[in-house]
Formats: C-alpha cells, sequence, structure tokens
C-alpha cells in the first residue's frame, strides 16, 4: 500500500539529502576522506602506488611474452613490501575498507526497509 509521502517526489528528495548528509557526517566515511586528503598531499606516496601499478601492468605484458626475470619478481616484490610499509597508504586502505564495509551495512538496512535489494536498483559505486 503506498502512502502519501511515498508519492511525494519532494519528499523522497529531502529524505535522500537528508541521508546524503548524515553519510558524509558518518566517522567511517570522514575518515576516510581524511586518509584520502593525507593520501594525495603525500607526493611520494603517490609516486610508489604509481610505480606498484606500472610494474604491475609491465609484469603483465612481459607475462604474455613468456619473459619475466627474476629481477622483474624482484622489483615488483619490493615495490609491494614499500606499499606495505608505508602508514600513509596503509592508513588510506584500511579506511576504505571499512568506509566500504559501513555503506554495504547501509544498503542492507535501505533494502531490508524497502524489501528490495536497494543496491542493485542504484547501480555501481566507487569509494
Amino acid at each position: 500500500m503506498e502512502t502519501n509521502t511515498e508519492k511525494n517526489p519532494e519528499n523522497i528528495i529531502s529524505t535522500a539529502e537528508r541521508l546524503a548528509t548524515a553519510l558524509l557526517r558518518a566517522k567511517p566515511i570522514t575518515a576516510y576522506q581524511q586518509a584520502k586528503a593525507r593520501l594525495d598531499a603525500d607526493l611520494e606516496a603517490l609516486k610508489l602506488i604509481k610505480s606498484l601499478s606500472e610494474a604491475q601492468v609491465d609484469l603483465r605484458m612481459r607475462q604474455l611474452r613468456n619473459a619475466v626475470s627474476q629481477e622483474d619478481v624482484d622489483q615488483l616484490r619490493s615495490l609491494q613490501r614499500q606499499i606495505q610499509s608505508n602508514q600513509r597508504i596503509m592508513d588510506f586502505a584500511q579506511t576504505q575498507q571499512e568506509a566500504m564495509a559501513y555503506l554495504s551495512a547501509v544498503n542492507q538496512e535501505i533494502s531490508q526497509s524497502l524489501g528490495v535489494d536497494f543496491a542493485s536498483l542504484a547501480g555501481p559505486a566507487s569509494c
């Protein structure tokens, strides 16, 4: 049974705006935003991430040509260790996982309230 509230587009928009505001103020989301800002300001960390990405692409291309050397593997592992020992990168990764878990829980709550899989209706998202 639909109520007047469900038919009112302004009410739906207002409710969605309140949800968005609440999400932006939620601790997992603010922690993620802060960690992302710190990461974005750390040129060395960004350079390290770029180097790892490029090394991964290079290694995949070498694998296709059957031309992977032990030196290539060692270089990739070294970059991975550097990434794992970089606190700023690890903080970002951790807060990203926590934000995604939080948003997943919110999606489940909304889905249960609506009786439909809200996340599948909302479409793809990224964090």
